[in-house]
């Protein structure tokens, strides 16, 4: 964990202590529109606006990993309309983003299943992950179509078709057969719109990550917000089970 000071500007407070990755639950995204009377996909719009500052943010802070839970397993359960609008956003985000983020040395990676998605969709986030492959400021996780329980399932069915001896299994070989196999654990989850739950979210790596909630809405979501949950996280005393 880094540990010199960071500041956002000269007369910003230094950060003391950072966290090395950040993982974040964008929620609000349906009820930000519902309190404009917009559509719900005028809320994830919105929602997709804010990745880009959320990320220069965590990329001005010194921060390694962000880790970002756009769309669950649990999400298919929505209607056939917003489930295709999404799809359709996705798409049009990684078209409109990709290239400024790979000038600005930053590495996407998608975590969750590409089956099931539609295959422009697939060729487009592969297209993404491989143009940005070797950049090393900042790493980028979109967690689509991602589910923490599925995703330690799937480790379970790789280990047994690797064939591992259960005898020389342990939690680190364990991890690295997850979809963030070879990152470091989310030191800091953030969760807007003021929920107080994982919602199946990095439910492995989450094991002594710190939790911070805010009620604002995603797309209301700002710099400022970022780093009150990062100032937060360097006060409190992480023992890790010790005393």
């Amino acid at each position: 964990m880094a540990t010199q000071p960071q500041t956002l500007s000269p007369r910003a407070e230094p950060l003391a202590i950072l966290p090395r990755h950040v993982a974040i639950i964008m929620d609000g995204n349906g009820r930000w529109a519902a309190a404009r009377h917009l559509p719900r996909l005028a809320g994830h719009r919105a929602g997709t606006e804010n990745i880009r500052r959320i990320i220069e943010s965590c990329v001005e802070l010194g921060i390694e990993v962000l880790t970002l839970y756009a769309f669950s397993t649990e999400n298919w359960r929505r209607s056939g309309e917003e489930v295709n609008g999404l799809m359709s956003i996705l798409a049009e985000v990684i078209d409109r983003e990709t290239a400024q983020l790979h000038a600005n040395d930053v590495r996407l990676q998608h975590i969750g299943r590409l089956d099931g998605l539609p295959s422009t969709l697939q060729e487009r986030v592969r297209y993404a992950v491989e143009l940005t492959r070797d950049n090393g400021r900042l790493v980028v996780n979109v967690a689509f179509n991602y589910g923490g329980r599925a995703e330690i399932v799937e480790a379970a069915r790789r280990l047994i078709r690797d064939g591992v001896d259960p005898s020389e299994l342990d939690e680190d070989r364990f991890a690295g057969y997850l979809y963030t196999g070879g990152m470091c654990d989310p030191d800091l989850i953030i969760r807007t719109a003021g929920e107080m739950r994982l919602s199946n979210f990095l439910l492995w790596q989450a094991a002594y990550a710190e939790y911070w909630t805010t009620p604002t809405y995603w797309p209301d979501f700002t710099n400022d917000g970022l780093v009150e949950a990062v100032r937060e996280f360097g006060r409190r005393q992480r023992r890790f089970g010790s005393v």
